[in-house]
């Protein structure tokens, strides 16, 4: 698949600014929630023996949060005995979040998509029923509560310090301007595209993330050589080809605003480590005379996290290709392996990290210990079956080829998900009118 790929919403980019498309131009007019439907509230009374068990189905809070359409895959067990008075959840449905701990993320909206017999929501959410289907649509309504417009209304309603609330009676008595029916279904059929060609590039990523760990699994245990390599390959620690070396100590609670930001290093932390990539998410300034110049951060180092709650991210690792011009380091709870360059090819001692061998490894490291902690000599002792240098580029270079087709894939998904908010923006404020007649999206590129 060619990494040089556009984007597919050029229709709706085209209407924008297209005179000659009949567009939909009915009076948008003034409602509360409260004319449109009425509220009910989740499962109550039930406790922890409850769930998981019986015949009847509930809407867990994460399948509301996470998607706008919802089915059967975004429910869960739960025991109602017959009779009981509880309220069930129809099909067109809208559910949202009562609690959230920050506003921005409080009330918002999914739809249930298809009718389920015996189907209740949990008891920290709550359920909207439309009354009139044929004047205002279930899916353009959790649309709109998704975009930036229906945002800031549910950020002017959240209550509370730490955890945000809302009031129902203010929910219902909410003012929106809402579109004649047609053009609602219109909009909401757009979105629904757009949000069908995202799930199509999440899908194609998740394919060719585990190809390439398939990939990387046969090229880097010699399960599987490149043509034109039989050499044998030699038996070597990881103290064989470089060093691992230990984060700085700091105290977090230093008031560093008194230090010039330029005279400072920049310190990169477990949170840093992300899909196998050095990311500058969460950047904290520490004193430079801090810092020895061997806990500098160089291009190529394996930044690779040493202690963590979690034991699945201790091990992770994260290759650091940052030039930005800054100078940056590494915390306690990180180590930093450095490839000695005459010896390994950094780029290759990388993905030794990504294999399972090496899960397999801190995994032992780590059973029956209740402390999450690595030690620089434990990585160095990790042991593996290594070629020669020509094939050890070799491998890099297929491997550097499909990082770059994900790279390419996750940059048009990103530009998708841009270009979707900058539509609900303009759709949702009557600033684009949609043509009467039906604009589409298209699919990617289905490669293998």
């Amino acid at each position: 698949m060619s990494t040089a790929m556009t984007h597919s919403l050029t229709p709706f980019e085209t209407c924008r600014n297209d005179p000659n498309l009949r567009r939909f131009s009915g009076k948008w007019k003034k409602t509360n929630m409260g004319r449109i439907g009425s509220i009910y509230g989740g499962l109550s009374g039930k406790r922890k023996v409850h769930f998981g068990a019986g015949t009847a189905r509930y809407v867990t809070f994460l399948g509301v949060l996470e998607n706008v359409i919802l089915d059967v895959r975004h429910t869960e067990r739960v025991h109602v005995d017959p009779g009981e008075s509880q309220n069930a959840v129809m099909e067109g449905d809208l559910l949202f979040n009562a609690s959230s701990e920050t506003p921005g993320d409080l009330a918002i909206g999914a739809v249930m998509g298809e009718q389920l017999d015996n189907l209740y929501l949990n008891s920290f959410c709550f359920g909207f029923r439309v009354h009139n289907k044929s004047e205002h649509i279930p899916l353009f309504l959790a649309y709109f509560f998704r975009g930036a417009v229906g945002r800031r209304i549910m950020n002017a309603l959240a209550q509370g310090a730490t955890r945000y609330n809302m009031s129902k009676s203010q929910f219902l008595a909410l003012e929106l301007s809402i579109p004649p029916c047609d053009e609602q279904r219109a909009i909401a059929e757009v979105l629904s595209d757009v949000d069908g060609l995202i799930n199509s590039l999440e899908a194609l990523l998740v394919k060719k993330r585990a190809i390439k760990q398939g990939v990387t699994q046969q090229l880097l245990t010699g399960k599987t050589r490149l043509p034109g390599f039989s050499g044998t390959w030699e038996t070597k620690r990881l103290a064989n080809i470089g060093s691992c070396l230990r984060g700085v100590s700091y105290n977090p609670m230093t008031d560093l605003s008194s230090y010039d930001q330029a005279s400072t290093v920049r310190l990169l932390r477990a949170n840093n480590v992300q899909d196998a990539a050095v990311t500058l998410t969460d950047v904290q300034y520490v004193a430079a005379r801090k810092v020895s110049e061997f806990q500098i951060m160089q291009p190529d180092d394996i930044l690779v996290c040493m202690a963590n709650g979690s034991k699945e991210l201790v091990g992770k690792a994260g290759l650091f290709r940052v030039r930005d011009g800054y100078t940056y380091t590494f915390g306690a709870f990180m180590g930093c392996f450095r490839v000695e360059p005459a010896i390994a090819e950094p780029s290759f001692a990388f993905h030794l990290f990504q294999t399972h061998e090496f899960r397999n490894f801190i995994n032992l490291i780590l059973a029956g210990s209740s402390i999450n902690n690595l030690k620089p000599s434990d990585i160095e002792s990790a042991e593996f079956q290594v070629p020669a240098r020509e094939e050890q580029r070799a491998i890099v270079s297929v491997l550097s080829d499909m990082d770059a087709e994900i790279a390419a894939l996750e940059e048009r998904r990103d530009k998708t998900l841009a270009i979707k908010q900058g539509m609900m923006q303009l759709l949702f404020t009557g600033r684009v009118r949609l043509p009467e007649s039906p604009i589409g999206t298209d699919s990617p590129e289905a490669a293998d």
